[in-house]
């Protein structure tokens, strides 16, 4: 899934890309992804785009109608920038395409999603706030509002495992499976952690990790076409998706153990059980015991 850094470099992007362009045409390809009927895809024909942003993982496209493209590109969603729009017209059926944006110089987007889950979400607003899961996202947490006692009175308000916290949207926006692993392995932390058992010594070093690691992987993305950012991202990674390979060490230094993976239901999780778990392995959620 498409996480806080790569949205952001995909709003760099588009700003740098389509602000000033015309839509000349929007095309729906999935009428699963369209989340909003009035207004619609229909009403952007017209529009100058003004400029994009970033909203927790909610990619915007802002014009001048004054209406906002928000898009939320799900687990296996992404954006797909074309210097030359194929001319062929996407239509309703069973292809990646969930939406063709055309603009008047001939560049445009399309928004697509593989699998047989489709959970991509588009949105036509006002305002980016009119979109309610916009609306309720918590705090960003590269902004100045996300301080040391923001995140501690966040941690000190809920009873939950600590990867849990740090991807609820509600509370920290942006961050998703893979990023929460790689803060948790910076920051020495079980992902079974819960928040009551945290010292503060604990909490600072999470908030600082929050920080570094999101920082560093945003300067990454940074100035990339969206085609190369998947790739930069799993290049990055020190435990996430890397199961069973030689743990990087949360400061850099390998640590000599093996990346260690616990699996769900629908998702995974990855972490060093020596940088992380006092070497103890999670054999599975079931099985193990929660650490603290």
């Amino acid at each position: 899934m498409p996480e806080l850094p790569e949205v952001e470099a995909l709003a760099q992007f588009l700003a740098a890309h389509a602000t000033g362009r015309t839509v000349v045409g929007v095309e729906v390809g999935a009428l699963s992804a369209m989340r909003s009927v009035a207004p619609g895809p229909d009403d952007l024909p017209g529009a100058t785009i003004t400029g994009a942003s970033r909203r927790g993982k909610w990619l915007v496209l802002e014009t001048d109608g004054p209406l906002v493209l928000a898009t939320h590109l799900a687990r296996t969603g992404w954006l797909r920038w074309y210097e030359e729009v194929p001319a062929h017209r996407v239509t309703i059926g069973k292809h990646p395409v969930a939406l063709r944006v055309r603009l008047d110089d001939g560049t445009g987007l399309d928004l697509t999603e593989m699998g047989t889950h489709k959970r991509l979400a588009v949105h036509v607003a006002q305002s980016a706030d009119d979109v309610p899961a916009i609306a309720t996202l918590g705090v960003e947490p590269l902004s100045a509002d996300f301080t040391l006692e923001r995140f501690a009175a966040l941690v000190a308000a809920r009873r939950q495992q600590v990867k849990g916290l740090l991807r609820d949207q509600g509370t920290i926006a942006g961050i998703g499976n893979a990023y929460s692993d790689e803060i948790l392995l910076v920051a020495r932390t079980s992902p079974f952690a819960l928040s009551p058992s945290l010292t503060d010594e604990h909490v600072a070093r999470l908030h600082v990790a929050v920080v570094d690691v999101l920082g560093t992987a945003v300067e990454e993305a940074s100035g990339r076409p969206a085609a190369e950012l998947k790739d930069a991202r799993r290049r990055g990674m020190r435990v996430h998706g890397r199961t069973g390979e030689p743990c990087l060490g949360w400061d850099g230094t390998p640590c000599g153990d093996l990346v260690r993976e616990v699996t769900f239901a629908d998702s995974s999780l990855q972490y060093c059980p020596t940088c992380q778990t006092g070497g103890k392995v999670l054999a599975d959620r079931r099985m193990s015991r929660l650490l603290r």
